[in-house]
């Protein structure tokens, strides 16, 4: 379907099983910058905290039971899915990761514009034949998307190298400055109960994530005895929780704090000395961009889309191989000894977010992609079911050291 130019804003439908982490921001983000245009939104998830903020910002919002991984329960939920596209009647789905993008296609299969948004692939989080099915359902699905939303170009390019064909466009992940922004680090810290008793000159160490093997945060435990070996004061905090909290808990020494899930990790950020990724492969990770934000230094794995992440200045100091506990120590510790380095990184961080990862220029260039499926649409005022006109700062002064991210597209033949 395609619309005029005098036709009212389109129909969005967004596809999201993950409710929590960075696909859960990602959603809520675009969702929040396309109600503000005007766009008629709605979001189709499991039932949990995602849905109620969705509701709060004034999307619609579908209950779609679907568990996070592909299993026996496969053809109810695309059967719920397609039940829900009919009652729904949008103009473009977009589908964000892999089990909204396998079960969103299924039900689709081409008869409405789709996005598919893999946040990383699939066939990389898993092994063996696992993953070889996972590569096999990625390549023959790739006829049912109408465009493939890549956050990185090295997300481009594994889907490429391993022969999925479509039409692309890499679009980086962005965050909100606003809300992600530098504060006095002593009077944040005091605000913070899981820190009650820690001495305020104590470095602090941050990892936020969801507490599983792609997050590597056993490789981060694993390097630091070698890190408070030397800087014997630090602190280490995890926040964020998963799967492998249990067995990581198991063992860690009491400098480790478990801080748990949080509605707002800014806080966090903003508190910390050094913030660690130690992922194991990532789509574009939002944790280093957030930390920079807030001008912290960052310190993270090099694997597709989080070194992409990261100024090229960065490369030397802040960029170590993965499942490397001693390279990790080693730039950890670094980095702990020096805070004018610390500081100096913290302040280049700061500016290529703001140059390169404002969230607002992410959804301009989401919005192109659906006007170029779509053909463009008349810019018109929320309605009033969907509550309030949300303030992206649009009619703000932009800041001086943001340029809009322009996305880039790759067309590949589509096999039928």
């Amino acid at each position: 379907m395609h619309l005029s130019s005098t036709a009212p804003n389109p129909r969005v439908l967004h596809l999201t099983q993950p409710v929590d982490g960075g696909v859960a921001r990602v959603v809520t983000d675009l969702v929040a910058a396309q109600l503000s245009d005007g766009l008629d939104v709605t979001v189709a998830c499991p039932d949990s905290v995602l849905t109620a903020r969705l509701r709060t910002l004034g999307a619609r919002v579908r209950h779609w039971h679907a568990t996070r991984s592909p299993g026996t329960s496969l053809i109810r939920e695309v059967r719920h899915l397609a039940r829900v596209i009919d009652e729904v009647r949008p103009d473009l789905v977009h589908a964000h990761s892999a089990k909204a993008g396998l079960a969103g296609r299924l039900a689709v299969r081409g008869r409405i514009p789709t996005v598919f948004q893999p946040h990383a692939w699939s066939f990389e989080a898993v092994g063996g034949g696992t993953a070889a099915l996972a590569l096999m359902w990625e390549r023959w699905g790739a006829r049912w998307a109408s465009r493939t939303v890549c956050v990185s170009e090295a997300e481009r390019a594994t889907g490429m190298g391993a022969r999925i064909t479509g039409r692309w466009t890499v679009v980086p992940n962005g965050i909100d400055p606003q809300r992600f922004h530098p504060a006095t680090a002593g009077l944040v810290r005091s605000g913070l109960a899981p820190l009650a008793g820690l001495h305020p000159a104590a470095p602090l160490v941050v990892c936020v994530g969801r507490l599983c093997r792609q997050k590597g945060q056993d490789v981060l435990l694993r390097a630091w005895d070698d890190i408070v070996r030397r800087v014997p004061d630090a602190r280490l905090v995890l926040v964020g929780d998963g799967p492998d909290q249990d067995r990581l808990r198991e063992g860690a020494p009491e400098s480790v704090v478990f801080a748990g899930a949080v509605t707002d990790a800014s806080p966090w950020y903003q508190v910390a000395d050094l913030v660690v990724l130690p992922s194991r492969w990532e789509g574009m990770a939002l944790a280093p961009l957030e930390a920079m934000a807030c001008g912290r230094p960052v310190v993270v794995t090099d694997v597709d889309g989080a070194r992409e992440s990261l100024p090229p200045s960065f490369s030397t100091r802040c960029l170590v191989p993965p499942e490397n506990p001693a390279a990790l120590a080693g730039a950890v510790t670094e980095l702990l000894i020096d805070p004018l380095l610390r500081e100096s990184l913290g302040d280049q961080g700061r500016r290529h977010v703001l140059s390169t990862h404002d969230v607002r220029h992410t959804a301009e260039a989401v919005s192109d992609v659906y006007r170029d499926l779509l053909g463009p649409w008349t810019a018109a005022t929320p309605s009033a079911e969907h509550g309030q006109r949300l303030d992206t700062g649009r009619g703000a002064e932009p800041n001086r050291t943001t340029q809009r991210v322009e996305p880039t597209e790759y067309r590949e033949s589509i096999h039928s």
